[in-house]
């Protein structure tokens, strides 16, 4: 018989959950993939560069990593990011090229439709 692995984070679980109500109240997928992706074993959702990002991204674009953003890289466009957790580094690269960098509860909450958002996974 398969173990069942429970998270231990209670910040996660609370953002999961957060995620998955919004998901079901705003009819908005984008937050229940995210919520999907939260739940996976941290080995199978890999942590996203900021020189991944400046690759992929068009400037003034809104991108949720499910996940945490690492310092890799460089980055040179005007982003909004939002993602479960930051190094310092990728911050302060995010805030440095004039981006912001958010929590997903705060980007649940300013746009709770998922309208113009961009999962990167």
């Amino acid at each position: 018989m398969a173990r069942l692995h429970v998270k231990g984070n209670p910040e996660l679980l609370r953002v999961v959950r957060e995620l998955r109500l919004a998901a079901r109240s705003h009819d908005a997928p984008v937050w229940a993939s995210v919520a999907d992706r939260l739940e996976r074993a941290r080995h199978q959702t890999p942590a996203v560069n900021v020189g991944q990002l400046e690759r992929i991204a068009e400037a003034d674009e809104t991108l949720v990593v499910p996940g945490k953003v690492l310092a890799d890289g460089e980055l040179s466009k005007k982003l909004t990011v939002a993602a479960f957790s930051y190094s310092a580094g990728a911050r302060t690269k995010i805030h440095a090229a004039g981006g912001t960098a958010l929590s997903l509860h705060d980007l649940l909450h300013a746009r709770p439709s998922g309208a113009g958002v961009r999962l990167i996974a």
